[in-house]
């Protein structure tokens, strides 16, 4: 995380800006690509100097009905390359087969699903992520203002919840106002953690920061992360998990609850069913269930999952995501991915009763991610620089603190997003997962969104739709693309055309 006064030097003074053209759906445009670093200041000292790839639709006669998207990747110490090369860009990274891994080296072919043609697009890079870096550590008391030059300690102030969200408000009003884009409709879309942030944002920006929003997208997000945290003791975590246990076992032939060739789409309700009542009643009650039905219920839990039937009455039906993944295909020596189960490994140790093997959906996919990114960013966008893109800072990850206060714990964001429906009764909520996703479940947001309280008159104003894959859904062609077809929908009644 440290940026040496080396590193410094590296930042290029100049943005780069390039001009290219595309074709997607039966359009054909030109667009501008802007590289460039936004510095962020308090009290006239530079704290930071936050990259984003601004992309810019030509000939755009009305910029006022032109949106704008400011898009960002969670982690946290993620940066936006994910969403760029995955989804929304332009250019995006050659995924093989249902998502799956291709060989090196990294392909980078035209993105025909760019919401390019329906909004100009801003992908930020928090700070410490990407080409962002804070500039200097922070000043002792006596110590001067002003620009100050960099030196080797870190500003670990960026690495805070509150101070995270601050920094992205900050950055979007000074984009607004270098491009001349306030009048625009302005929307934020964030995955995972960045999905946690919108929710967070749509409160913030338009409270704070004066941003009115015509619309927050949710990609994969964690919304209420105590919810995702299972114990001995709670409930929600396992219930959520279940249907997309389901899904899972249904994409390896292992869910025997239903019959083989039964469409994913068909066999969700009534595994949510199963969740919400049998299986709840049996995490609620635990041993005072009586052995009778608490057997009757594993038994349907195992055909449900997949997951042996004694297994789950010795787990009491709460069975860890690890466990899951290694247990369902322990048969064929496989491993299931934690960010999208229907992706398997080899399990490199079959003989040790743990999981101690790698998630073929993680650091697998970023190898992608990362040579895609720095291919374009130098390559095609012609950045020159030497700082090293850093796609995934587990530094910044571990140093992160989600309360400054030291509470503990890890503050929710629904309320957040409610109350930002409430300032602003025109902006309209897209929340999206990916079935085969078991770190983020799609049911956890499905039942979130039942208890939000809104007005009937009101619903109508937040879509939940969910898609075939992980939690990178977008790396299936078929969901990528029906993802865009659904985006623009959003767009048009988010701007009222």
């Amino acid at each position: 995380m440290k940026t040496s006064k080396t590193e410094e030097d590296q930042l290029p003074v100049k943005p780069s800006v390039t001009t290219h053209t595309l074709t997607a759906g039966k359009e054909r445009f030109t667009y501008e690509a802007n590289a460039d670093w936004i510095t962020l200041r308090k009290k006239q000292r530079a704290l930071a100097k936050m990259f984003h790839v601004a992309y810019f639709r030509q000939g755009v006669k009305d910029l006022a009905a032109r949106p704008v998207t400011f898009v960002f990747n969670g982690g946290p110490g993620a940066a936006s390359a994910y969403l760029h090369m995955g989804a929304v860009g332009p250019k995006r990274v050659a995924f093989g087969n249902a998502g799956s891994v291709p060989p090196p080296p990294a392909k980078v072919v035209d993105n025909h699903e760019t919401w390019l043609p329906f909004t100009d697009l801003v992908f930020i890079d928090p700070v410490g992520t990407g080409f962002s870096r804070s500039l200097d550590a922070p000043k002792k008391d006596g110590d001067k203002g002003g620009d100050s030059k960099p030196d080797d300690k870190e500003n670990p102030e960026f690495w805070e919840n509150d101070r995270d969200l601050e920094s992205l408000g900050e950055f979007i009003r000074s984009f607004l106002s270098k491009h001349k884009r306030w009048s625009s409709p302005v929307f934020i879309a964030g995955e995972s953690y960045g999905g946690y942030r919108v929710a967070k944002l749509a409160r913030l920006v338009q409270e704070r920061y004066g941003v009115g929003l015509n619309g927050a997208i949710l990609i994969s997000p964690a919304i209420e992360w105590a919810t995702l945290m299972g114990t001995d003791y709670t409930l929600e975590a396992w219930l959520d998990h279940m249907p997309t246990q389901a899904a899972v076992a249904h994409a390896h032939g292992r869910c025997k609850a239903v019959k083989k060739g039964t469409q994913l789409e068909k066999i969700l309700p009534d595994a949510e069913q199963f969740a919400r009542n049998e299986m709840l009643q049996w995490l609620t009650l635990g041993d005072n269930l009586d052995p009778a039905t608490t057997a009757k219920t594993a038994g349907k839990l195992s055909d449900w999952t997949g997951i042996p039937k004694d297994v789950l009455l010795r787990a009491g039906g709460r069975i860890k995501t690890e466990q899951f993944c290694r247990l369902l295909l322990r048969d064929e020596g496989k491993l299931a991915g934690f960010y999208d189960g229907s992706v398997t490994t080899i399990d490199p140790y079959p003989d040790r009763d743990t999981h101690e093997g790698p998630d073929p959906t993680l650091w697998s996919i970023d190898r992608l991610f990362g040579g895609s990114i720095n291919h374009h960013l130098r390559s095609t966008l012609g950045i020159d620089t030497e700082l090293d893109y850093r796609l995934l800072s587990m530094e910044v990850n571990e140093a992160w603190k989600f309360d400054k206060k030291g509470r503990g714990g890890i503050p929710g964001a629904m309320d957040d997003l409610r109350y930002g429906m409430s300032l602003n009764l025109n902006m309209k909520v897209f929340i999206t997962h990916g079935y085969y996703d078991l770190v983020t479940p799609y049911y956890s947001s499905d039942r979130l969104v039942g208890l939000m309280k809104l007005p009937e008159s009101e619903r109508g104003r937040l879509t939940l739709k969910h898609f075939k894959g992980g939690h990178m859904f977008y790396s299936w062609d078929e969901s990528r693309e029906a993802f865009t077809d659904a985006m623009k929908a959003f767009y048009r009644d988010a701007v009222g055309e």
